[in-house]
């Protein structure tokens, strides 16, 4: 099982307990409440996530096939889901991210949990992630 898959289940483990949507909110944004914040100078249009409901930045980098991730959200269910997607995402290879199909995401019940402006910023994160772990596999392999 991928390291990815392993970390979603531990989630939809944590889910099950919960008892409805609105506690799987909260534990989304408790989540975020633990997010290390982006230095100030990395907030800007090169690192904007587009396409997101609320502000959100991005910041990736490639390390001998590695995608290391540094993100912030500006609302508290932004942040939230950010630190789960880091928890899932971040210090993976390349290609642990590319093999993970990102529609097991909503086997959390996130389409339940997301309004479709909050999904479509999911759609939009998963985007630049995805492109990014690509281009570090090709520049790990060229």
């Amino acid at each position: 099982m991928n390291p990815i898959e392993k970390k979603l289940e531990a989630y939809k483990e944590d889910f099950a307990w919960l008892a409805d949507d609105n506690e799987k909110v909260e534990y989304i944004i408790d989540l975020g409440k633990k997010n290390v914040p982006l230095d100030p100078s990395k907030k800007n249009d090169d690192t904007l996530v587009k396409g997101c409901s609320s502000r959100a930045w991005l910041v990736m980098e490639c390390d001998n096939g590695k995608v290391h991730i540094k993100a912030e959200g500006e609302s508290a269910l932004a942040k939230g889901m950010i630190a789960l997607l880091l928890s899932l995402f971040n210090d993976r290879t390349a290609e642990e991210i590319l093999s993970f199909d990102p529609k097991q995401l909503y086997t959390l019940g996130l389409d339940s949990l997301l309004s479709p402006v909050r999904q479509q910023g999911l759609e939009a994160f998963l985007g630049y992630v995805y492109g990014f772990a690509q281009k570090c596999k090709e520049q790990s392999n060229g």
